[in-house]
C-alpha cells in the first residue's frame, strides 16, 4: 500500500513538464544526469535537481558504474501507483457497467 506522503511526493514531482519528459526519456532506458539534460533549455543543474526531486520522491533510483551515474525508473514506485489508481478506476467501472445495466433494462421495458 502507498502511504499519503509517498503519493503526496509523486504526484507533485510529476506535476512538472520537465520531470514528466525526463520519466518518459527513463522510460526508453537509464542515462545520466548529461545524456537527460540534452534536449532541455535548462541548465544541467536544474535538470539535476528536476532529478533530485523524482529521486526523493522514489520514482528513479542512481547507481555508480565508474565515473558514470546512471539514473533509471523505479519500476516498483510506478506500479504502486498505477496500483492506487487502478483501485478508483475499477471502482468507477462498476459504476458505469451497473448504470449501463440498469439503463438497458428500461430501454427494454420502453420497446
Amino acid at each position: 500500500m502507498v502511504s499519503d506522503d509517498q503519493l503526496d511526493r509523486a504526484f507533485t514531482a510529476l506535476g512538472d513538464p520537465v520531470r514528466r519528459a525526463l520519466i518518459a526519456r527513463l522510460s526508453r532506458g537509464e542515462a545520466t544526469v548529461n545524456e537527460l539534460a540534452e534536449p532541455f533549455p535548462i541548465t544541467k543543474q536544474a535538470v539535476s535537481r528536476h532529478i533530485q526531486v523524482l529521486e526523493a520522491a522514489g520514482l528513479i533510483t542512481r547507481s555508480r558504474d565508474a565515473q558514470r551515474r546512471p539514473c533509471r525508473l523505479d519500476p516498483a514506485a510506478l506500479e504502486a501507483l498505477t496500483s492506487w489508481l487502478d483501485t478508483y478506476r475499477l471502482a468507477t467501472e462498476q459504476q458505469y457497467r451497473r448504470l449501463d445495466a440498469v439503463l438497458e433494462t428500461v430501454k427494454e421495458k420502453e420497446k
